[in-house]
């Protein structure tokens, strides 16, 4: 872990925090590197179940670095980070801004917290450049594909709210509210079994573009792991028994 990205722990649940507020934590070589380390320890680590990410100040990230881009070139790791796919659930808590790879690092979560007054956008082409992380591969799976044409090729933004109606954004809040509605969002989810959240997120993960068929191929061997195992038992048990489930993740 690096200063330019900061990680706390919070029972299952691990923070992740941009810290290069005076660029706007903007994407360098030390932010890249740090966010990966901190969601390779996410995925290690068997107590944390959810992670959260964000960003300090009033900018969840404002894209790639470009002073540190055209000294340096592309930083460290990024393609890696942007195609990251842990088994573990990532929420975005997204304020300010999440713009070009800004808006890629919130599309490396599985969902996305914004401040009503936020604008998420992919402006690349206006610096010579175009979205090559992974927003014009996720953005269609949430996104009508004449959206993210328009965001791809003007470079103009969106507001969160336009973004939650369209799918992108799963909820909104009031300015300066994104982190605490991601952490009670990631809190919910910590609270269920961790095989079965693990293999939901896999199965959705793998909808896009695959035949049904194949689905249901993969669906039913996840049926036959999860609803064996011993967290299936005990949710059972602890519904009869009318007390908490006290998951093993086995």
């Amino acid at each position: 872990m690096t200063d330019a990205v900061l990680s706390s722990r919070n029972g299952p649940l691990l923070h992740i925090t941009l810290n290069r507020p005076d660029v706007r934590n903007a994407i360098d070589s030390s932010v890249s590197t740090g966010v990966l380390a901190a969601l390779e320890e996410l995925d290690s680590d068997d107590e944390l179940r959810v992670g959260v990410l964000s960003g300090t100040g009033r900018t969840f990230c404002a894209g790639l670095d470009l002073r540190a881009f055209a000294e340096h070139g592309l930083p460290k790791r990024i393609g890696r980070l942007f195609r990251h796919e842990g088994r573990k659930p990532l929420v975005a808590a997204v304020e300010g801004a999440a713009l070009g790879g800004g808006l890629e690092l919130a599309l490396v979560a599985d969902l996305v917290v914004a401040a009503d007054d936020a604008l998420l956008g992919s402006p690349e082409v206006r610096f010579g450049l175009f979205p090559g992380g992974s927003a014009l591969m996720k953005l269609p799976r949430t996104m009508p594909l004449a959206m993210v044409t328009r965001l791809a090729l003007t470079g103009e933004p969106i507001t969160a709210r336009r973004a939650h109606e369209l799918g992108l954004v799963v909820e909104l809040t009031p300015p300066g509210g994104a982190v605490e509605a991601a952490t009670g969002l990631a809190t919910t989810i910590a609270a269920n079994a961790p095989l079965g959240v693990q293999a939901a997120l896999e199965l959705l993960r793998r909808v896009p573009g695959r035949a049904p068929e194949e689905l249901w191929q993969e669906q039913d061997q996840k049926v036959a792991e999860i609803f064996a195992s011993d967290d299936a038992a005990e949710g059972a048990r602890a519904f009869a028994e009318r007390r908490p489930p006290r998951w093993t993740g086995r």
